[in-house]
């Protein structure tokens, strides 16, 4: 066997393994899987693990490829390097991988509707829908929300039940639990901090004032969180990481224009915020951090024209909403959902999605198509507002 005549730290150059080969790195929210191909010379024994280290000097240890590199930032380019290790010593370093820049997932997935199919798209890019998976039925008017990896779909059509996916696969939904009440013909809506979602208001044989929450990494019932301001349905819902808003809807008096928002830590009922530009009911919401914004709804007392115009709010403050500007068409019964700075509003026409950039103002463009009848579904995203 031909050997290395060089030496590293604790290496015996006579009997170390030779170096990895074939580095490359697949990037994740602040982490790197690591793959690479073990060497064919191992030396004068068995190897027993490998080291990987950024260019940076963050590294992890393990016993097979791939290998991942926690703790890195995300935006920030990284290069590795693999040793291979055995009783002997460490090899010599592997050349390095090439460039690869961690980051979170952007990833939206559309739910439901009059199908079972669940489809997603790269809100990074603009497109077409993807297969995803199936819901574990065929529904609609479902509320979603989630973490980074776990997206949630809670409610439907006289269902209470609440099914979970991961964001980073595909694959068909899984039971969740149940909501601790049954919509009932129409929607509820619901939104999340990284760590709890919670659903509010529907109909079941008369409006709902009710809200419930889970916590989101783990999988069990709803539990009752408090009450919206009044019973009503066809809400919409958006969050920043400590708020959650409820826009709009029909109670016993109409459509409304009422705003409600609770602090998702807690619980408790909800309090006033402000008004929309005008009522809305079966309308779509989505946010940023600081910003949420609502287009759509049927015209009261619910037919067509629909509503072309996007509402928006400062999510901290209180206050009434302003104008954003326009849909590319009039919309209800659509959903919406975000990333880093996009926002998507899946229109409700069954497969157009629009596009908007959440922190400035302006008309929605065309970000492209559902494969599938997508209206009267839902939305959750891996990065939206109550995320960020």
């Amino acid at each position: 066997m031909a050997k290395r005549t060089g030496s590293f730290i604790g290496q015996d150059g006579i009997n170390a393994p030779d170096p990895a080969t074939g580095v490359t790195g697949t990037a994740g929210n602040a982490q790197v899987d690591v793959s690479f191909t073990s060497p064919s010379d191992v030396g004068g024994a068995a190897i027993t693990g490998y080291r990987v280290q950024s260019n940076d000097g963050i590294g992890a240890s393990g016993s097979a490829s791939p290998i991942t590199v926690s703790g890195l930032t995300n935006g920030t380019s990284y290069t590795f390097n693999v040793w291979a290790i055995n009783p002997f010593g460490w090899s010599s370093p592997s050349d390095a991988s090439g460039s690869v820049t961690p980051s979170i997932l952007q990833r939206a997935v559309f739910v439901g509707g009059n199908t079972n199919a669940m489809e997603y798209v790269d809100i990074t890019t603009t497109g077409n829908g993807t297969d995803f998976g199936d819901l574990i039925a065929s529904d609609r008017f479902l509320a979603g929300f989630g973490s980074t990896t776990r997206g949630i779909i809670a409610g439907g059509q006289n269902t209470n039940r609440i099914q979970y996916i991961t964001f980073a696969t595909t694959g068909n939904a899984i039971d969740f639990g149940d909501m601790s009440y049954t919509i009932a013909n129409t929607n509820d809506s619901g939104c999340s901090s990284p760590t709890r979602g919670i659903t509010g208001g529907g109909y079941n044989g008369g409006y709902l004032n009710n809200m419930d929450y889970v916590t989101i990494a783990t999988t069990g019932n709803g539990t009752d969180f408090g009450n919206l301001t009044s019973a009503r349905y066809g809400v919409s819902a958006l969050a920043s990481p400590t708020r959650g808003v409820w826009c709009g809807g029909e109670s016993s008096s109409g459509f409304q224009n009422i705003m409600d928002y609770v602090t998702i830590a807690s619980t408790g009922n909800a309090s006033d915020f402000g008004d929309l530009l005008q009522v809305r009911r079966s309308s779509a919401a989505l946010s940023s951090s600081t910003r949420g914004v609502i287009g759509g709804s049927y015209t009261s007392p619910g037919s067509s024209p629909k509503y072309q115009n996007l509402d928006y709010i400062t999510i901290a403050s209180t206050g009434n909403a302003a104008d954003f500007g326009d849909a590319t068409v009039g919309f209800a019964d659509g959903c919406g959902t975000s990333g880093a700075t996009r926002g998507l509003f899946s229109l409700g026409d069954g497969v157009t999605i629009d596009q908007i950039t959440i922190a400035s103002t302006g008309n929605a463009t065309d970000f492209g198509d559902t494969i599938s009848d997508a209206s009267q579904g839902g939305a959750t995203s891996s990065y939206h507002g109550g995320l960020q």
